[in-house]
């Protein structure tokens, strides 16, 4: 399915579920993960599912100078500090998803008392997207939370990264980037260091997803060249082509999705086992592509509880 696609298709699910939540079928909704059992419910503000929603105190943050070098930062209420994730949207690389993709998300979360951070950062179509800038950004983003942290009560020791699609190979790839060796461009002068990476629906192999036709091969547009002209590229910008990363990864996925394959998450679960390294895959039975990211799913609340289950 060609880039365009994935993108009309995200903007007509967003538009139905905006103008028609009463068509959200309810109703019970299974997962499999690796010795986890049933979702437990939608989990409300705080340590326990009775009290009432956490105030959130969101807060537009630039890290850079670029347009696109910005995030919207939200903390819940109650005392700090709070465990952080930081949420990356997908959009296959390009400069037609925005952030407001994972809105939604975003506040959902940190109302159970997790706080936020929803990052943009330069795509394919931007004055300077691709490599290096869409990495480089997206680490100086994780890289601002030292100078955020005191000012908003943040745990800097309990930093996670949630990445969507094409946001998944960013957020395991940031996850990753203190491996690369100093000289890297891209993986900045001292990287802060992830906990856990979760990828929804996550493009983990590069490669492979030009040769599944994911996001119509935007990955070689990503990185400058195919695999055969851009090797070297790939080794270290490819979560697969990095494990063992040694941080805690859960891919989260749903069987029916036409976009990312399930298949793609098997595959890069089967090769961090290979390497030496435990990676938890959470299944989301018929679940589709942007069930992932979507409060008002029906898949969601299993969505979430394998979130909030992949914290430190």
């Amino acid at each position: 399915m060609s880039a365009d696609l994935v993108i009309a298709a995200a903007r007509l699910w967003r538009s139905l579920v905006r103008i028609a939540p009463a068509l959200t079928i309810a109703g019970a909704c299974g997962c499999a993960c690796d010795g986890n059992g049933a979702a437990p419910p939608m989990p409300s503000a705080g340590a326990t599912g009775d009290a009432a929603p956490a105030a959130v105190v969101k807060t537009r943050v630039t890290y850079g100078e670029a347009p696109q070098q910005f995030g919207d930062l939200r903390v819940p209420g109650g005392k700090g500090p709070h465990a952080v994730a930081v949420v990356i949207h997908g959009g296959c690389w390009t400069s037609q998803y925005g952030l407001d993709l994972m809105d939604e998300m975003s506040e959902s979360l940190a109302r159970t008392g997790l706080a936020t951070w929803n990052i943009e950062y330069r795509r394919l179509g931007d004055p300077g997207g691709g490599y290096p800038n869409t990495l480089t950004d997206v680490g100086a983003a994780i890289d601002a939370l030292r100078t955020l942290a005191p000012d908003h009560g943040l745990d800097l020791a309990n930093v996670i990264t949630i990445g969507h699609s094409a946001g998944g190979h960013l957020g395991v790839w940031a996850a990753a980037r203190p491996k690369l060796p100093a000289t890297s461009a891209i993986r900045g002068a001292n990287p802060l260091p992830i906990r856990a990476a979760i990828a929804l629906a996550g493009v983990l192999d590069l490669s492979e997803s030009i040769d599944l036709g994911v996001c119509s091969g935007l990955a070689a547009k990503l990185v400058g060249g195919t695999p055969a002209e851009a090797g070297a590229l790939y080794a270290e910008t490819s979560p697969r082509a990095l494990l063992p990363i040694g941080v805690r990864q859960r891919l989260i996925h749903g069987t029916a999705d036409p976009l990312v394959p399930f298949i793609m998450s098997e595959h890069y679960q089967s090769a961090a086992k290979a390497a030496g390294e435990t990676v938890e895959l959470l299944q989301i039975p018929g679940g589709d592509h942007f069930d992932l990211i979507e409060p008002s799913s029906p898949k969601w609340k299993d969505v979430e509880a394998g979130i909030l289950g992949a914290l430190p």
